[in-house]
């Protein structure tokens, strides 16, 4: 095995190949009342977040996802541990998150993370990482819901 195919191997583990598949529980919602995508500038991938809240807490979300796997997987993450979240969960967990990523902080408390852990040495995958959270933060922290 080549020196890439190990660290394929050792990025694309089963656990986060396993979480790309989740992505079919959040369908797209166009009749939610938030709308963001979010993309990044290192690979290009990109994720739309279509968000639903009831008493100030994400109650439904949808995701459209175009990213590599590492990028699906984040977006799994995100969405298994979003309902519930406030928009300063996120924005919190985004900037923590940002931070762990940087090396600068710890892992944040989200659950799941752990299955990124591998990507950690890939900083070309951070930003992959990092889109579903901003997505969010743009949706519930950016903009204003329609009238």
């Amino acid at each position: 095995m080549t020196r890439q195919a190990e660290r394929s191997a050792a990025l694309y583990t089963p656990k986060l190949l396993g979480l790309t598949m989740r992505l079919v529980d959040y369908p797209w919602q166009e009749q939610h009342r938030f709308h963001a995508t979010a993309r990044s500038r290192t690979c290009g991938g990109t994720v739309a977040l279509s968000l639903e809240c009831a008493d100030g807490r994400i109650a439904q979300l949808g995701l459209r996802v175009s990213a590599c796997a590492v990028g699906q997987a984040a977006a799994a993450i995100f969405a298994d541990g979003a309902r519930g979240q406030t928009a300063g969960d996120v924005a919190i967990a985004a900037a923590a998150l940002e931070a762990w990523l940087g090396g600068s902080g710890p892992a944040p408390g989200w659950p799941g993370l752990d299955a990124l852990e591998p990507a950690m040495p890939h900083r070309g995958r951070h930003g992959a990482i990092l889109l579903p959270w901003a997505a969010a933060v743009d949706a519930l922290c950016n903009r204003r819901a329609p009238d």
